[in-house]
């Protein structure tokens, strides 16, 4: 999905932008690739989770950016959750609630840094990366 702009028009899917007179017009071309890798990035940091454990998909919807991104999730151990239940309010609360908070942090972060118009944000968790206890000296 390459997007080529008028310096008028905003860079992606359509924002305005003033015109500056005196300056050439020309054309940004923002290439698939480096979407998905950027999302990725915005999407393992969210989740805590390295990089190379998320997958992207984009489509237009309806003029806005439609993302679909597969990834695991960090969480901390099981006996760790039953032997200290406070520990899931510390670490961000509950998977789903963590997920549904990463849409919007995905969402936010990718229109600040693409100017895009984010529409639809589905997060599929395909995975769990256990986060290990670490002992404190």
């Amino acid at each position: 999905m390459s997007v080529a702009t008028d310096s008028t028009t905003g860079w992606f899917l359509g924002e305005t932008a003033p015109a500056t007179p005196g300056l050439p017009r020309g054309r940004t071309r923002i290439a698939p690739r480096a979407l998905r890798q950027l999302v990725g990035m915005v999407t393992a940091e969210s989740l805590s989770v390295p990089s190379g454990q998320v997958s992207v998909q984009l489509r237009d919807d309806h003029g806005m950016l439609a993302l679909t991104i597969n990834t695991a999730i960090r969480v901390v151990p099981l006996a760790r959750v039953t032997r200290e239940p406070a520990v899931i309010a510390r670490t961000g609360g509950t998977i789903l609630a963590r997920s549904a908070r990463s849409q919007t942090e995905i969402r936010h972060r990718v229109t600040e840094l693409t100017g895009a118009v984010v529409g639809q944000v589905t997060v599929r968790l395909t995975g769990i990366d256990v986060q290990q206890e670490r002992r404190v000296q």
